[in-house]
């Protein structure tokens, strides 16, 4: 298997390989280009999101600095804010739902790598895709770890990292994040 195979499969995989690296080259390049829009020109900022991004829904606004590793691979819904400082590493799959505000300086990561010493020599990564529902609300500063689904209706607290799945309906804080709370969805 290539290591963008092994990547694509959820296996470690050499982060330093031609293909990968490309990818992340790329990126850099796409946020460089996004990141020197006016900030007056929404128009101009979501024309770049939509080349940059998987996918993108309306209303989607993501303020500067952004930056991520591919950028194909988020995929974002409709009414979507995203505060300063947005850090997205979309080695895989990051899929986030409609009605989402992220706070600033908040990272969202895919990739994680080896407890080994000898595997992080190597330079191995691994991959799992983070899901977000709709109508979640991640304060500032608040770190998603890698293979984490959030549900639906749910706020995390600022500065909370996310190391396991978020059911619907509640609110979460701390490091690692726990639930605090059950929120009424009172869109239903």
């Amino acid at each position: 298997m290539t290591e963008i195979e092994k990547l694509e499969a959820g296996l470690e995989y050499c982060y330093d390989d031609a293909e990968v690296a490309e990818r992340k080259e790329n990126a850099i390049l796409q946020c460089k280009i996004y990141n020197a829009i006016d900030d007056d020109d929404y128009e101009a900022q979501y024309k770049q999101l939509k080349n940059m991004l998987g996918g993108v829904g309306k209303d989607v606004w993501i303020a500067k600095t952004f930056n991520c590793d591919n950028g194909k691979k988020i995929f974002i819904g409709n009414n979507f804010t995203g505060n300063y400082n947005l850090t997205i590493l979309d080695i895989r799959e990051v899929y986030i739902g409609d009605n989402v505000m992220i706070g600033p300086n908040t990272l969202i990561t895919t990739v994680g790598h080896p407890l080994s010493p000898m595997g992080r020599r190597k330079h191995m990564g691994i991959a799992k895709p983070v899901r977000i529902g709709n109508d979640v609300w991640l304060g500032g500063n608040v770190t998603i770890l890698p293979g984490v689904t959030i549900g639906n209706n749910v706020v995390v607290g600022a500065g909370a990292v996310v190391t396991k799945d978020v059911p619907d309906n509640c609110v979460v804080a701390g490091v690692p994040a726990k639930k605090i709370k059950d929120i009424v969805d009172d869109t239903v």
